[in-house]
């Protein structure tokens, strides 16, 4: 922190979308990274910088300031490239309405205050619908995204791969007026057109973009069931092809040297990585209570020609009821726990996001829990951030953000 007599020679601005406590601690923690001396001012919209060692790397990294001088950082100009209502939703980010998504903003400031430098790796053991991963690849970290549902490992590949494959899928977009202008007796019959219109697409990537285009349709339909099923496709295929325009015109704009990402169909108790090999770990694991992450997803499951009930005993906290299930799901976690310290390399932190969830009126320690196993497993605490979780309230009113030091 400055002092008063520490002459001031420059000021950063806050994004406007800043709203909560945790956000400025991150903020504060990211200019801290970049061994910025800083003071914040009285408005708590800015902050008064006295020494600044690298402009360059502050501006090209930043999550949580849009400008520094009125010159906007790259995040001010990649966040600019937003079709969605939600100002976090850029680019490919908004792909699939997926449940319990991380704060990409968030994610981004975690990377600068972990020290993850481009060409480092990071592991999301639960990767979900690929937040972390995104956010790597445009920070130049390779990430590995470790998941056991099968919908998580296509978005995610969806929302990272799906430049390389940018003209393809250009072109086979220009064919979807044929299937929107066929004749079609009914819903099934449409739905049935889509199907068959995706899986006879040849290039992998451009399949893959598709079928989450798909996905989304099934996904809508459950929520508006008068739409028809070949136009809502239409609509989604196009909006997502702007946002993969949007990102590729970005990539070839600013140079953006992308990270690699490599994403597997894992159990996060056995993970195939080698010991120590990767350099930070950012995850949420499953809410024991608060998400039935296979029903939340069945319309997908389905598309994928997946059953429900076959699938169940392979997914952590979803399985058993009452008690057993909170046993099986504590038991289970310990088990991925040891497997993100066996992978993570010494010196190095592991971020956990995580929450108590309320059963039956009382409450379950989970976050307790996660810091009690990491302190046995020789882990410090160095950060434990409160963070207002929505959508959830009736069971969950806040998560925490866990930064542990190996």
């Amino acid at each position: 922190m400055l002092t008063k007599t520490e002459q001031i020679n420059s000021e950063v601005k806050l994004f406007g979308n800043v709203q909560f406590i945790y956000e400025l601690v991150l903020a504060k923690m990211e200019l801290e990274s970049f061994d910025i001396e800083y003071s914040v001012n009285e408005s708590l919209r800015s902050f008064d910088i006295a020494k600044l060692p690298n402009q360059e790397n502050f501006l090209s990294r930043t999550a949580y300031f849009e400008n520094l001088n009125n010159i906007p950082s790259l995040y001010k100009k990649i966040t600019s490239r937003n079709i969605t209502r939600s100002i976090n939703q850029y680019l490919t980010h908004w792909f699939y309405p997926y449940k319990g998504k991380f704060h990409p903003q968030m994610i981004r400031a975690l990377f600068n205050y972990l020290q993850i430098q481009s060409g480092e790796t990071i592991l999301d053991p639960f990767i979900g619908s690929g937040t972390t991963a995104l956010e790597a690849q445009l920070l130049g970290i390779n990430c590995i995204g470790i998941d056991v549902s099968e919908v998580c490992y296509l978005i995610s590949k969806v929302k990272t791969n799906s430049t390389n494959s940018h003209s393809e899928i250009k072109n086979t977009f220009n064919y979807l007026e044929e299937l929107l202008d066929g004749k079609h007796t009914g819903e099934n019959e449409q739905l049935q057109s889509v199907s068959n219109f995706v899986q006879n697409i040849k290039n992998e990537n451009c399949k893959n973009f598709y079928w989450v285009a798909e996905l989304i349709t099934h996904s809508d339909r459950a929520r508006r069931r008068k739409k028809n099923p070949i136009q809502l496709f239409y609509n989604n295929s196009k909006k997502m092809l702007e946002s993969v325009s949007d990102y590729v015109e970005l990539i070839n704009k600013f140079n953006l040297n992308l990270g690699e990402t490599s994403f597997y169909i894992q159990d996060a108790r056995e993970l195939k990585l080698q010991s120590n090999s990767v350099d930070g770990i950012i995850t949420s694991p499953p809410y024991s209570i608060a998400l039935d992450y296979v029903e939340n997803d069945k319309h997908s499951f389905s598309v994928l020609g997946k059953k429900t009930d076959e699938i169940r005993e392979n997914f952590i906290g979803v399985r058993g009821k009452g008690n057993s299930k909170i046993e099986m799901y504590n038991s289970d976690m310990v088990k991925a726990y040891e497997e993100m310290d066996r992978v993570l390399k010494p010196g190095r932190k592991c971020v956990i996001v995580i929450g108590n969830a309320t059963l039956n009126k009382q409450e379950i320690k989970t976050v307790e829990m996660t810091i009690e196993i990491f302190t046995k497993m020789g882990y410090s605490l160095e950060k434990n951030l409160d963070k207002i979780i929505f959508g959830l309230y009736n069971i969950m009113q806040k998560e925490n953000i866990l930064i542990f030091a190996k």
